[in-house]
């Protein structure tokens, strides 16, 4: 049962174990009490500002421990935190600061620049704070009351963006209880959830950008727990064996391409990472044969795999620790299943009429669990589109066997996850469509040993045009977040359609991923 808001995060462990640590940031520790006291004082000085109930405030920034005392103070004067992603270009920022409007916006000082460039378009910003000795001075003036506004499990408390089909982002809005309920803060022994091993004595190593649902949750679920975070600024896989040697961290979750890294910085440092007891991996599933090596290298440390979405708070589906050791004994099959449903979710793979599918039938999977969002801000009728009768579809494709393990094979939808970054193909090509040789244009995800999947785009040039694959790629760099620019580019006389005129990027992906055992990396 989940008792507590977002609100109330940091309060029992500031009055019970008042000088216990709960962020680590380069040298800057900061004890739960100082923390309880900071979310305070942004809270006061956010009301001082004008903000009203359910407004939101934006952060664009890479990680650091100013992200946590944010969140949690505006969530106790009943604000919604939004993280923007500290990738996005100028345009794109712009884009989702015009979508959430916020009164306040928090900025690092290394996108001070950013935010210059694109000032005249954010007259609803009345304020902008810099994330350093401004943001220090702004905060210390206010007073470290606690009288503040009431949260309610319902109210939004964090919104982040992804971006939908057409390349238009959405803001998914989640609440107390759909991130809460994901952290099980009060778990039942038995139950399946990825927070299980996070308790007050963890070390939690936090790299993956606080704009991600995986980024920002993992360090809500530890400080719900009472465990230390540790806050990487930035992936630089020596630096990440410093710190995990100096504070002895116990717990970390990468993408697969950081786990990567971070094997390769111990091979050529001779460093074992001994503390390391689990190690989590999402956003895209890994290798096989990258799986079995990270777990050679770490045989101290247990690897489990979430399968989950911003929309649904993160994890609903978990390969534990056990299951992988069952892949280490050679259970290959395993090894390309993300797992089982967590604790208090429901999962079922439908055919396109919504009937329930049987064991090892393809369709698509759906999910029903109050990690589900509420809804995407402003964006009802798109909400109606993925919530229907309390189930939520994924969109992804896949099937479950016979035990209740999960299987993702395709995706219904095209995005591609390159690093662990969602790109939409509709985005990417609108940008390369806009060069004057283009004909038309399809962007895909292919196989890709680092990134799991690589962005590539296959174009048709305008008759008598002339164009190389460097060209193309320099005419969308500056347009769209580097993550999202092709790789390669393929040039070619016509693009698979359906009777409708559609392009059929299924057809286009295909010969890339024959025999690679499944429809996505």
């Amino acid at each position: 049962m989940i008792e507590l808001t977002l609100a109330e995060i940091a309060r029992p462990m500031a009055d019970d174990c008042r000088e216990r640590i709960a962020l680590v940031s380069g040298e800057q520790r900061t004890p739960y009490a100082e923390l309880d006291e900071h979310a305070n004082q942004v809270a006061n000085g956010l009301m001082a500002l004008g903000c009203v109930d359910q407004e939101r405030i934006a952060i664009l920034d890479h990680n650091s421990d100013h992200f946590y005392e944010l969140w949690l103070g505006a969530a106790r004067a009943n604000l919604v935190a939004t993280p923007l992603n500290a990738r996005l270009s100028a345009r794109e920022v712009a884009q989702v600061l015009a979508d959430c409007r916020p009164r306040v916006l928090f900025v690092g000082e290394e996108f001070v620049a950013l935010i210059d460039q694109v000032r005249p378009a954010l007259g609803f910003i009345e304020r902008v704070v810099v994330l350093g000795e401004d943001y220090l001075a702004w905060r210390d003036a206010q007073p470290a009351s606690s009288g503040l506004a009431t949260m309610d499990l319902d109210d939004a408390c964090l919104q982040i963006y992804t971006s939908g089909t057409t390349g238009v982002p959405k803001g998914v809005q989640l609440t107390s209880r759909s991130i809460l309920s994901a952290s099980l803060c009060a778990p039942v022994t038995g139950e399946l959830s990825p927070c299980n091993p996070i308790d007050a004595h963890s070390v939690v190593l936090l790299c993956l950008p606080h704009a991600h649902v995986a980024g920002s949750l993992l360090g809500i679920f530890g400080l719900a727990r009472g465990a230390r975070l540790v806050i990487a600024r930035h992936f630089v896989p020596e630096q990440m064996l410093d710190i995990i040697e100096r504070e002895q961290v116990t717990l970390t979750l990468m993408v697969p391409v950081m786990v990567r890294g971070l094997m390769e910085a111990m091979a050529r440092t001779g460093r074992a990472c001994a503390s390391l007891k689990t190690i989590i991996y999402g956003a895209a599933p890994m290798a096989a044969s990258l799986l079995q090596e990270a777990m050679q290298a770490l045989p101290h440390s247990g690897f489990g795999q979430i399968y989950g979405l911003t929309e649904t708070s993160g994890p609903i589906a978990y390969l534990t620790p056990a299951d992988h050791q069952r892949i280490a004994m050679g259970d290959s099959a395993l090894a390309l299943s993300c797992g089982r449903a967590t604790a208090g979710v429901e999962l079922q793979v439908i055919d396109v009429c919504g009937h329930v599918l049987p064991a090892g039938d393809v369709g698509e999977i759906i999910c029903r669990s109050s990690q589900v969002m509420p809804g995407y801000w402003q964006r009802h009728e798109e909400t109606q589109e993925v919530i229907r009768e309390g189930w939520f579809h994924t969109g992804d494709m896949g099937y479950l066997d016979a035990q209740g393990y999960l299987y993702i094979y395709d995706r219904k939808r095209d995005m591609i996850i390159s690093g662990g970054e969602n790109v939409y193909p509709a985005e990417v090509e609108n940008v390369l469509y806009s060069h004057p040789a283009v004909l038309d244009v399809a962007v895909i995800g292919v196989p890709d040993e680092q990134w799991g999947e690589a962005v590539k785009a296959v174009a048709i040039l305008k008759p008598g045009a002339s164009l190389s694959e460097e060209e193309l790629i320099a005419h969308a760099r500056g347009k769209v977040a580097g993550f999202k620019l092709p790789k390669t580019v393929e040039f070619v006389a016509e693009l698979p359609r359906n009777a409708t005129g559609k392009v059929l990027r299924r057809l286009i992906r295909e010969p890339y991923w024959r025999n690679q055992g499944r429809g996505v990396a």
